[in-house]
């Protein structure tokens, strides 16, 4: 998908959704951290934080009693549409949502302590910009060879790059504006969906496999990759994820 249909994409997803896959019943082995949790034990509790690409809010309302103030910002007007629904629903005054691109972030200088990011794209310069000396950003993408089995049946999946390309550009596009102690981590886990519905529900709701659903194919392949890879805990593939934590 190109970015205008990425925007669409996550736009639908937003509105109908948020980024909240609470009900997919999933079995992980091998997760070796919990990036919210991360992110919560990093904070004090009069930082000012950033999330990039919040989505519906969800993740970081969860870890609002870890600091003074918290500001969410996703560049889809729906999934922020859906985090203020979610921000009211749980009633927590010292978060904000806001649709903002992160390619140009719209507050002063040296503003925050520390900034999240996961699973969307940031500009290493603008984080520097807004970032406190001795803040700290986070980021947790996913690896190229996620989902490899689901890519190889259908021919298709949401990288076309060798496993550690985007890790490398980060890792240079933040020594570049600045950042100091970088450290970086990685994990392949092993993913047990407990129902046909649950893997559904996750290819419609993420960019694993581009356009999926559009086409009368993707059932008949879903289907025989059901049969290819169940086991007695559940449909099998794989979660490949990296973070990266660098200081100021």
């Amino acid at each position: 998908m190109n970015s205008q249909e990425y925007k669409q994409f996550y736009d639908i997803v937003g509105a109908s959704n948020g980024w909240d896959f609470s009900q997919v019943r999933c079995i992980s082995e091998g997760v070796k951290w919990d990036f919210y949790d991360q992110v919560g034990k990093l904070c004090q509790p009069s930082d000012v934080v950033l999330d990039i690409g919040t989505g519906g809010g969800e993740s970081l309302l969860s870890i609002a009693d870890k600091a003074a103030s918290l500001v969410g910002i996703d560049l889809s007007h729906a999934m922020i549409e859906t985090a203020r629904r979610n921000e009211r629903n749980v009633s927590a005054s010292n978060v904000r949502f806001m649709q903002m691109d992160a390619e140009a972030l719209q507050f002063p200088e040296a503003f925050f302590n520390l900034i999240s990011c996961r699973h969307s794209p940031f500009r290493a310069s603008e984080a520097a910009r807004v970032l406190a000396e001795d803040g700290v950003f986070l980021t947790q993408q996913v690896r190229e060879c996620d989902k490899a089995n689901l890519a190889q049946a259908f021919g298709r999946g949401q990288s076309s790059r060798e496993d550690g390309a985007l890790k490398d550009q980060y890792m240079k596009e933040l020594r570049l504006a600045g950042f100091r102690d970088i450290q970086y981590a990685e994990y392949d886990a092993v993913e047990y969906y407990e129902r046909e519905e649950d893997l559904i529900f996750l290819l419609k709701h993420t960019p694993i496999i581009p356009g999926f659903g559009q086409e009368e194919s993707d059932f008949r392949i879903l289907q025989q990759f059901i049969r290819d890879h169940r086991t007695d805990r559940g449909i099998r593939t794989n979660s490949a994820r990296f973070m990266i934590v660098a200081r100021k």
